[in-house]
């Protein structure tokens, strides 16, 4: 039996709740296309995020260690790839467009620096210096509207208009960027938020533990931690209480995130997507109990994971790469590939470096960086 496109948006209309994002119901593409015969736009979309460049490059980029730490460390793919899983179970929950939240996820670090968040302090600082800023979420945008190319007609990924919105709209603890409207994003793009950072919050436990950096003993006082051990059985080896632990701490974030976001939806009488959109508020969020203890988990992780010295050791090394990389190309612009150059005369150099560093993989950069500066 084969299943068309056309009945996969009828099962949409009939299945998901009233507020989601229909794909029938999709406000399009900047540039118009054909829609095939079997996918919805937003898996189209989701497709084209997958087979990019820019989403391969992932997998050489840092998410807290660089990735060539260690075989088990997440690098920003995998982080990538827990993230659209999360967001697609709890889409799944709430009766949402899976499709459409897994693919905010999946496309949401496309613009991502090398070296992690202190590769992005330094992004951001460099281009301070020319009257900008660095964002890594509007660098994600950029590059689907932009810098990836999927027809010689125009520029971009093409994508539909919620998976861009999404995009300059996702904003977590490390994310804040200058939005283009002051409109809340839709339900979908709002959990791809929490999921990113419950996603994060968890493998950083796991990955801090793996480094010998975090301890056990020391989570013992996080409460968070706390509320997850009374599900786990204690007397566990430490290769099996540690996943466990994670897994039943992300399960505590989840059911809470899904129970208080329906609760919020039913309170504020949300029938429609426009009705989210027009809020002053996001409906998608823990409440203030599990809101406090993953602060407090992030404080945590701050002050003892990524200022360590296991950690801030190699950022300092990736900023010191990064700025060097930036300064040798504003200072020899012949160092930037031609084919970035491309629209060179409504882009300033300043832009087009950025855009080339930024698009680095971690090693791609070291060993660029140890090149030139022999």
């Amino acid at each position: 039996m084969i299943i068309t496109r056309e009945q996969v948006e009828e099962r949409e209309m009939k299945t998901l709740a009233p507020y989601a994002v229909k794909s029938s119901e999709s406000k399009g593409r900047e540039h118009e296309e054909s829609e095939g015969g079997y996918r919805t736009c937003f898996q189209r979309d989701r497709d084209r995020v997958i087979h990019s460049k820019s989403f391969r490059r992932l997998k050489g980029k840092t998410q807290v260690f660089v990735a060539n730490y260690g075989d088990h460390y997440r690098s920003r793919l995998t982080h990538t790839m827990e993230v659209a899983q999360i967001s697609r179970d709890i889409a799944r929950i709430l009766g949402l467009n899976e499709d459409l939240a897994e693919t905010i996820a999946l496309a949401h670090d496309l613009g991502h620096t090398p070296f992690g968040h202190a590769g992005q302090d330094s992004m951001n600082r460099l281009m301070k210096g020319y009257g900008s800023g660095f964002e890594h979420n509007e660098q994600s945008r950029r590059v689907v509207e932009y810098l990836e190319q999927k027809k010689p007609d125009f520029f971009g990924l093409n994508l539909s208009f919620e998976v861009r919105d999404g995009l300059i709209k996702h904003r977590t603890s490390f994310d804040k960027p200058s939005l283009t409207d002051q409109k809340m994003p839709s339900l979908e793009a709002q959990i791809v938020n929490i999921a990113d950072e419950i996603a994060y919050l968890n493998h950083d436990i796991d990955d801090g533990l793996r480094a010998n950096i975090l301890k056990i003993g020391d989570l013992e006082h996080i409460s968070i931690w706390q509320k997850a051990s009374e599900k786990v059985d204690s007397k566990l080896s430490v290769d099996l209480l540690v996943p466990t632990m994670i897994s039943s701490i992300m399960s505590l974030m989840i059911d809470d995130l899904v129970t208080n976001t329906d609760k919020l939806i039913n309170e504020f009488g949300i029938n429609s997507v426009e009705q989210i959109c027009s809020l002053d508020k996001l409906l998608s969020s823990f409440t203030k109990g599990i809101q406090d203890d993953s602060s407090k988990l992030k404080a945590f992780l701050y002050d003892n994971f990524y200022r360590s010295s296991g950690v801030s050791e190699r950022n300092v090394k990736g900023q010191e790469v990064i700025s060097f990389l930036f300064k040798k190309m504003m200072a020899d612009f012949s160092l930037v590939p031609e084919k970035l150059k491309f629209n060179s005369s409504s882009d300033e150099t300043y832009v087009l470096v950025k855009d080339y560093i930024t698009g680095m993989t971690d090693q791609f950069a070291l060993d660029l960086y140890e090149k030139l500066s022999k």
